[in-house]
């Protein structure tokens, strides 16, 4: 099995950092957070990482280099102009003619590959999801009408709850077919039109540590419990 991690963010939200590093290089620990991917897809014994970089992928070629530092085969992809999350699997679609994990360069999680690739197999999807469950506590009476727009329900202050994409995904490479060639495309409406075409595509959820760094607080808040928990 291979793996394709997305690598080519600017990182707007953690300026000025990534004025000169990209997102995924931004440590986490002693080392940078695509590192600890990396890492982790070694454990699983994938057989090879395709990188699909972009901005300053320089840097990241030169840390990485072809992946045997780090007991891993890499190989790279450097989109010209942006690809959106989407987008960067058009160039690498030749490679993949297994199934494939997806993820996004910038997570810091426990959750269990192996797990997640057995409900895969498991469940025949075509994709699957994997998923973190979150809550919102909301400081008002949440009204709802009904359809004549007559008071149906009032729930006061409540926390809502509900499944985010953890940026994980198990795919097999023949959704990759409906993948227009070096377009910008992002994965929500990526998966919303395999839906549409018919594909299978199930939900596993990661009741573990999940937490993307593409915020000021959320890096700082991967910095505070890196140790904790994974070390």
């Amino acid at each position: 099995m291979k793996a394709v991690i997305l690598a080519g963010g600017e990182g707007q939200r953690l300026l000025p950092y990534t004025a000169s590093l990209p997102k995924p290089m931004m440590p986490i620990g002693n080392k940078p957070i695509l590192e600890v991917i990396v890492r982790q897809l070694r454990e699983l014994q994938i057989e090879e990482v395709l990188l699909a970089t972009g901005y300053l992928e320089e840097l990241i070629r030169t840390y990485f280099g072809d992946g045997s530092r780090f007991g891993i085969p890499i190989r790279y992809s450097r989109e010209d102009a942006p690809l959106g999350t989407a987008g960067p699997l058009s160039l690498v679609r030749q490679h993949l003619t297994e199934p494939f994990i997806l993820i996004n360069g910038d997570i810091l999680t426990d959750l269990d590959f192996r797990a997640l690739v057995e409900f895969h197999r498991t469940q025949a999807n075509d994709v699957s999801l994997a998923l973190a469950r979150r809550s919102q506590h909301v400081d008002f009476g949440v009204v709802r009408l009904d359809g004549a727009g007559q008071f149906d329900v009032w729930d006061e202050k409540p926390t809502l709850e509900y499944l985010v994409s953890t940026g994980i995904y198990v795919m097999l490479p023949k959704v990759l077919t409906l993948l227009p060639n070096n377009t910008f495309l992002n994965l929500p409406e990526y998966i919303t039109s395999l839906k549409k075409s018919g594909a299978r595509i199930g939900g596993y959820i990661h009741t573990g540590y999940w937490l993307d760094i593409g915020r000021m607080e959320d890096f700082e808040q991967a910095h505070a419990e890196f140790h904790e928990v994974f070390l």
